[in-house]
């Protein structure tokens, strides 16, 4: 996106009182200016928290004045205020700072739930490694948060090419691909349980588990030999 042109000047940002996440959400804000001028400028969010986010736009309005922000995606509205704008170390300009009047959990959308979720998951699974905890249990709960926030990349980008109108599609096959890895990784974790026979014949589940590992042998061995595959 070009670099914002200013058509008044802005001030320095309040500091934020939460986390913000990256994020990319577009927007479309609305603002008068004192002359009377409306401005009507789309964008798109790149940092985001309940309180409000960063945006790019070509223009943008002074600190303090009151917009209208519409999420492109989910086509919900809110009032906001520009509370100023960030730069680099260069001075180059980075985004547009603006706080909703109404903090909102639901705002920028579904995306921002499943970042908050993910990190939330993420800083629990650390916290956990000082715990009383198994190494195995540490290991099964890790591959669970990591299978977690895959997939909510996958979510967010199949949002992400929508909003871009891009063919959501093509996020299926990274999905199944991301599918086949978690399945060799059990497989391999099982094959090790046995080694320490931590499987046993009695172990529950094991006469189901054999079929659905003979079914996928079959189909397999049949996909891997057709030359068309």
């Amino acid at each position: 996106m070009a670099q914002p042109i200013a058509n008044q000047p802005s001030s320095t940002p309040q500091k934020r009182r939460s986390r913000r996440f990256p994020f990319i959400s577009p927007v479309e804000a609305t603002w008068q200016e004192a002359n009377g001028k409306v401005f009507r400028e789309a964008g798109q969010a790149t940092e985001v928290n309940a309180q409000g986010g960063l945006l790019e736009m070509k223009t943008y309005p002074a600190a303090g004045t009151q917009i209208e922000l519409t999420n492109l995606v989910t086509h919900e509205t809110s009032q906001a205020r520009v509370v100023g704008v960030r730069r680099n170390s260069e001075g180059r300009l980075l985004g547009v700072a603006v706080e909703l009047f109404v903090p909102s959990e639901t705002f920028w959308g579904k995306n921002l739930q499943l970042k908050k979720t993910c990190a939330d998951l993420v800083r629990l699974e650390y916290e956990m490694r000082s715990g009383p905890f198994d190494p195995r249990i540490l290991r099964e709960f890790r591959d669970a948060v990591d299978n977690v926030r895959k997939t909510a990349w996958a979510v967010q980008e199949w949002q992400e090419r929508q909003s871009r109108k891009q063919d959501p599609l093509t996020v299926i096959p990274l999905l199944t691909a991301e599918g086949i890895r978690r399945a060799t990784q059990l497989c391999d974790a099982i094959t090790a349980g046995v080694a320490a026979d931590e499987v046993a014949r009695e172990t529950v589940g094991i006469d189901e588990f054999f079929r659905s590992v003979e079914r996928v042998h079959q189909s397999l061995l049949a996909l891997l030999k057709d030359p068309k595959a």
